[in-house]
């Protein structure tokens, strides 16, 4: 799952005669909040068959609670998710969640991973496994039992994967810090453009430019020396509080120039070196050809009246 909680299919086994997925991208509303909460408390899942009648729950009248099925291997799926089954030509399932540490960067100690192994804390759904059978199908419980326990091992490594990312970079930005920090000892804030390494060094940018006693510098693509100016009042006008800003697109801070701005400038952090002085990061658009799996909009996705949501049924690109 991508940030936004869309999927995307990253790899694929099946047979010739069915249809592909990989490298297709699917919205998050094609699995619910409620949906993705199950999967993260069964990290197994399996659906025998999507069109067998379910069977109602008698529950005794005793009892204060309505009996809850969230761990039950039986409980009937949603009728919308067995139609969503039923349009992909699945009529079995089996899915596994595969969960990592919900702060990638962060650098836990060994105490603090072993409490949250216990207590399951701090995990978000990385991705699925889903395997998909287009007759009724029964998987044992040994073999479900061994599936969970492979999942789990492969997310432990996906972790340790993440943290070594995330210890490596960290050792990059302390070591330019380092670098830069001896500059600015050394020099006015020009160094660190004027000189290698720079500022470009230390965040993943496009651009960066410096605002410093009324000079302009700038390395990369950046506004030009009028609208940084005009950045500089605006900040000033609506963020005079802060030290800093950070956002992924101008245009949704609220800034009014951001559309007279060059197409390839859309985020931007700034911090502030004094009242009047900044530096200034900018990354460009990020904008790229998706494959989404899906009609955009399908003349079935609602019942005549308009009301009922119905699952898509078409899944090509």
């Amino acid at each position: 799952f991508h940030e936004d909680e869309h999927g995307e299919v990253i790899a694929e086994c099946r047979r010739s005669d069915l249809e592909p997925y990989l490298g297709l991208h699917f919205p998050a509303t094609d699995i619910p909040q409620a949906s993705r909460f199950l999967f993260m408390k069964n990290k197994v899942r399996m659906i025998c068959d999507c069109r067998a009648t379910s069977i109602k729950v008698v529950q005794d009248e005793k009892l204060d609670q309505p009996l809850s099925l969230c761990g039950s291997t039986l409980r009937a799926p949603h009728g919308c998710h067995a139609q969503y089954m039923a349009n992909m030509g699945s009529i079995a399932s089996l899915v596994m969640s595969v969960t990592v540490n919900e702060d990638d960067d962060a650098a836990w100690s060994e105490q603090q991973q072993q409490q949250q192994q216990q207590q399951q804390r701090g995990m978000k759904l990385w991705g699925l496994v889903v395997c998909h059978h287009t007759t009724p199908r029964f998987v044992p419980f040994p073999l479900r039992y061994a599936c969970e326990f492979l999942l789990q091992v492969f997310g432990i490594q996906m972790n340790k994967e993440v943290e070594l990312a995330a210890q490596a970079k960290e050792r990059h930005i302390l070591r330019i810090q380092t670098l830069l920090c001896d500059m600015l000892l050394r020099d006015a804030p020009l160094g660190i453009f004027t000189q290698s390494p720079s500022v470009l060094d230390l965040v993943k940018c496009d651009g960066a430019a410096l605002y410093y006693r009324n000079q302009f510098l700038h390395l990369g693509r950046t506004p030009s020396e009028a609208q940084i100016k005009d950045i500089i009042g605006w900040m000033s006008e609506n963020h005079d509080g802060s030290t800093g800003l950070s956002t992924d697109s101008l245009m949704e801070a609220g800034y009014p120039g951001a559309a007279g701005l060059p197409y390839a400038i859309c985020g931007m952090a700034a911090i502030r070196i004094s009242s009047k002085d900044f530096i200034f990061w900018f990354r460009s658009h990020t904008s790229k050809e998706i494959r989404w799996g899906g009609a955009k909009d399908e003349p079935s996705d609602r019942d005549t009246d308009g009301q009922k949501m119905h699952p898509r049924t078409s899944f090509k690109a």
